[in-house]
């Protein structure tokens, strides 16, 4: 999987929240985030199709688009991308920064320690 764009985002993101949708319904659904044009929409849904990101169902009619990726793993990738390419793929890097900027209350720290203590080998 590819790095997704700023805009795949929001598209694959309106697929998820409406389990899929015809071109006026998703056209509606991005409209007030982005304020696209229904050929615009299209075109990132034909782009998006090609690269496998978006599936097209044209049995019916209307045509109904989906997101061809499942969300956790696009999630999942993401993160896996963010990591290698900002902390060289230092997990505790990464957590002590986030630490540093924005303490968590206890109640999130006590979790942390739970899950850092299951690791344990």
């Amino acid at each position: 999987m590819t790095n997704l764009s700023d805009r795949e985002w929001t598209v694959l993101d309106a697929l998820w929240r409406t389990g899929g949708a015809a071109l006026g319904e998703l056209t509606a659904a991005l409209r007030g985030e982005t304020g696209w044009s229904r050929s615009t929409v299209l075109t990132y849904l034909t782009r998006m199709e090609a690269k496998g990101l978006v599936a097209i169902d044209s049995s019916g009619y209307p045509r109904r688009y989906r997101a061809a990726l499942d969300r956790d793993a696009c999630q999942a990738q993401a993160r896996k991308n963010f990591l290698q390419q900002v902390y060289q793929g230092a997990t505790g890097d990464l957590v002590a920064a986030f630490l540093k900027e924005k303490p968590i209350p206890a109640r999130e720290r006590d979790e942390l320690r739970r899950l850092l203590d299951e690791m344990e080998v």
